[in-house]
């Protein structure tokens, strides 16, 4: 029997329907369908009817394949979500929009017919017109049903016209800010694959889905859908914060961020793109999860808050990116010498050389994602290694650090060696340490070439500046880099010699000469390694001491050779030579110097002072067991206490109040002068002497705040004074931090502070002072679930404490915020929580 041509309305009213239940039941069949379905399309298509004059033609067929195709989508959109029938069904409709699309596209390229005037054209404008008009009825199952086609649908259509893609556009927008949460999801997922990739001139789609992140319900869904581009990145950043555990099983919305967003292409196109001071002219495809892609405060946004996620998957994504970043990382390529000559393929020197490279890639891979790092300011990239030496093993395994890499140092080579070493004496892992770690001999030679190259450099540009040649802004900035990475360099060397092994003597002997010679006051880490050179505190005074004789009284230095330091030196001194000690030499009178020797002179009171501190940071005796120190408290701290010169005074009175932590009886006799260097002080020499008060505090509680006739009331009252009186930022937020260290340390228990803190915390002159208001976020909270003692003080003071804040609420001038009486009756209310009490 010959296939029909030709249909009519009736026959399209059953085989449709037909073609519909058939889809409905399995979607096993839906291409058989999609093919029988578009025949009938063809063949409805032939059918037209001369209008007038017979000059036009009424497309009579494709209208009675459209009505009938429009009343099977409206029985769908009425159906509830959930049932799997309708799902396949809205599945089947944007397969046959992709079908017919396809072949619209086969007959535009042969015959070079116009889409927008094809049988598929007006098809598809028809069928989006008809139900954009269901995505503002008032039932919200339609509205749903409608936007589910379309999702099915937008994702498969070809050119639209600029009217209807504009109504599309705006339907969708529209629909973003739908009160149901599943038409938002719906809206989102379909208005990222039309509209998603906008001009940097329009971005309305983009800032509206960035606003979803912030809401609550469709959040994963957005973040599953939006495009990665330099406008979007910070805000789908800023998702790895968020605040809510869990939306499936196990993820959470800042997993999703680092499985899925982190891990998609982002196309950053043209002077967009500003990473590391970089800007490109193309458009350029990093690839998946590239760390180049990110600014510098990205990355360890990125890896600072997924490594310390409370929940392991997010830290598990956190370090599955940067496990991806180091195979990623471009590293540049290493050629073959010309005039060497290669090992036979497959001899064991020829896999020995292969391993080797390896090796080095590995290396070269880390040091390239370290550059991409800061780090000086905090331990981001530290943590990163930690957490890439814990998870990829393979690249742990192949690290090591032979004689060559220490040829040429850089802060990145210096620090990945020190934390690996770190890392490996963590897990008792000797294998690897020393593999990692040279002999002290070489460490030391290694830390004297350093430091000898940035003498040299500081010597050189001090030499030019007196002859007057001024160097350009780049060129200074240059050398100031320069310097500081010598100062980094020398400072990681000098943190990888603590953890060495001190049994060689000569190496011993050779590293505390030099670094006896490298305490100096900007490399730190020297104290240390001295502290573990000596045998006691009291060998470490005495040391720092005799390196101030010598700053003081240089004339017998240049006699002394480095290799002529007796052994005995290490452990300490004999007991003759440390009343040598007790006394520094005398600096001739002021009065008697020239400028340039009263400038020399203070110099060396600075740095005599800084070595006193970074000393005094690490003894924890008293003074009657260090009788040494009274030289240098008499010659050096209190003449210097006594100075005009800002800097001179700071230094000494913080090397002063080190002194009265560990000696009970200067601090009995010395705190009332710190007290008074509060009021007048400048704000710098303010907050030093804050912070001085407050350790003496916490170390002499029972002196100052134990006792009845020790005036502690006295103390508090009058660092409350100084906090209500108080304009400056920095030195309130010293001030409300100490008190509040006193109070959750139980040594201030008197109700007034307590009432300070919270009026501090809630007042409107804090607004602005965010150091302030996050501190005692954390502490008032933390004050009261520590102990139900805790919170019934606070309970005493609450009823008071709300009375005097909504008063002061009432009373505020129009340019000042406050938090509401309601807002500060909620936290003083969960504050008092009997249940969150421990």
């Amino acid at each position: 029997m010959p296939a029909r041509t030709i249909v009519d309305r009736e026959q399209l009213s059953t085989l449709i329907p037909r073609i519909f239940d058939q889809a409905q039941n399995t979607a096993a069949n839906h291409q058989k369908n999609l093919v029988a379905l578009h025949k009938l399309h063809a063949q409805a298509a032939t059918i037209t009817k001369q209008v007038g004059d017979g000059a036009s033609m009424k497309l009579t067929g494709e209208k009675m394949f459209e009505d009938v195709f429009e009343d099977m989508a409206l029985r769908v959109v009425v159906v509830k979500k959930g049932t799997s029938q309708v799902d396949k069904i809205v599945k089947f409709i944007g397969m046959y929009v992709k079908f017919i699309n396809d072949k619209a596209a086969e007959v535009k390229k042969k015959d070079d017919e116009d889409e927008d005037h094809s049988t598929a054209g007006r098809f598809f404008n028809k069928l989006f017109r008809y139900l954009l008009k269901g995505l503002t009825a008032k039932d919200k199952i339609a509205r749903f049903r409608c936007i589910d086609i379309l999702n099915e649908r937008v994702s498969h259509i070809g050119e639209l016209d600029e009217d209807l893609y504009v109504t599309l556009r705006s339907a969708l927008l529209d629909r973003i800010r739908d009160r149901e949460t599943m038409v938002r999801v719906r809206a989102v997922q379909a208005i990222t694959k039309p509209f998603g990739n906008e001009s940097p001139d329009d971005r309305s789609c983009l800032t509206l889905m960035l606003e979803t992140l912030l809401g609550n319900e469709v959040r994963c869904c957005t973040l599953m859908n939006i495009p990665l581009s330099p406008f979007t990145l910070p805000g789908v950043l800023g998702r790895t914060r968020d605040t809510e555990d869990t939306i499936r099983t196990e993820d959470t919305i800042r997993t999703v961020v680092y499985n899925i967003i982190l891990a998609n292409n982002i196309t950053v196109a043209g002077q967009e793109r500003v990473a590391d001071g970089e800007i490109n002219d193309a458009p350029q495809p990093m690839g998946p999860t590239h760390p180049r892609v990110l600014s510098i405060a990205q990355r360890e946004l990125v890896i600072q808050n997924g490594l310390g996620d409370r929940n392991a998957s997010v830290r598990k994504a956190a370090a599955a990116l940067l496990g991806k970043w180091v195979d990623n990382v471009s590293i540049e390529p290493k050629g073959e010498p010309e005039d060497e000559e290669l090992p036979p393929a497959g001899s064991e020197e020829a896999r020995a050389r292969e391993k080797e490279k390896e090796k080095e890639e590995v290396r070269d891979r880390l040091i390239a994602l370290l550059r991409m790092f800061d780090l000086v300011e905090n331990k981001v990239a530290e943590n990163a290694l930690l957490s890439i030496f814990a998870t990829r093993l393979d690249v742990f395994d192949k690290l090591e650090f032979k004689k060559p890499y220490w040829l040429t140092l850089t802060p990145e080579k210096t620090f990945l060696t020190r934390v690996f070493v770190d890392h490996c004496i963590a897990i008792k892992d000797e294998a690897h340490l020393d593999a990692a770690i040279p002999v002290v001999m070489f460490l030391a030679l290694r830390i004297q070439k350093t430091y000898s190259d940035l003498i040299k450099d500081l010597i050189g540009a001090q030499d030019e500046d007196h002859l007057g040649n001024a160097l350009n802004e780049d060129a200074q900035a240059r050398r100031e880099e320069k310097q500081m990475d010598a100062e980094f360099v020398i400072g990681e060397m000098l943190r990888m010699a603590m953890n060495m092994d001190y049994s060689d003597e000569m190496g011993r002997r050779k590293m505390f000469s030099l670094v006896r010679k490298l305490v100096h006051p900007s490399l730190t880490r020297g104290f240390d390694v001295l502290r573990t050179l000596s045998s006691s505190e009291r060998d470490l005074i005495r040391v720092v001491v005799e390196v101030m004789h010598e700053l003081r009284d240089p004339k017998d230095t240049d006699q002394e050779e480095e290799e002529e330091v007796p052994a005995s030196v290490a452990p300490g001194l004999e007991d003759d030579d440390a009343a040598v000690l007790n006394r520094l030499p005398r600096m001739p009178a002021r009065e008697n110097m020239t400028p340039e020797e009263r400038a020399r002179a203070d110099a060396i009171d600075l740095r005599c002072l800084s070595l006193c501190i970074g000393m005094l940071e690490r003894v924890n005796g008293t003074f009657e067991e260090n009788s040494t120190l009274e030289g240098i408290l008499g010659e050096l701290i209190m003449p210097a206490v006594k100075r005009k010169e800002l800097v001179l005074r700071e230094k000494g009175l913080v090397a002063l109040g080190l002194c009265c932590l560990i000696a009970r009886r200067m601090a009995l006799n010395l705190f009332q002068l710190f007290l008074g260097q509060i009021q007048a002080a400048p704000e710098v020499l303010k907050i030093q002497v804050l912070h001085i008060v407050f350790d003496i505090l916490m170390v002499h509680d029972r002196d100052f705040l134990g006792r009845d006739d020790s005036g502690g009331d006295k103390v508090i009252d009058f660092l409350l004074r100084i906090l209500s009186a108080e304009e400056s930022d920095r030195v309130q937020a010293v001030l409300v931090i100490g008190l509040a260290k006193l109070v959750l340390a139980g040594m201030v228990g008197d109700e007034k502070v307590l009432k300070s803190l919270v009026a501090a915390y809630v007042s409107p002159d804090t607004v602005d002072n965010l150091e302030l208001r996050q501190r005692l976020s954390y502490f008032l909270p933390a004050y009261c679930y520590a102990s139900c003692t805790n919170q019934r003080r606070m309970q005493q003071i609450l009823i008071p404490m709300f009375e005097q804040l909504a008063e002061a609420s009432r009373d505020l001038d129009e340019d000042q915020e406050m938090v509401t009486p309601l807002q500060i009756a909620g936290m003083m209310t969960d504050w008092t929580d009997p249940d969150k009490a421990l």
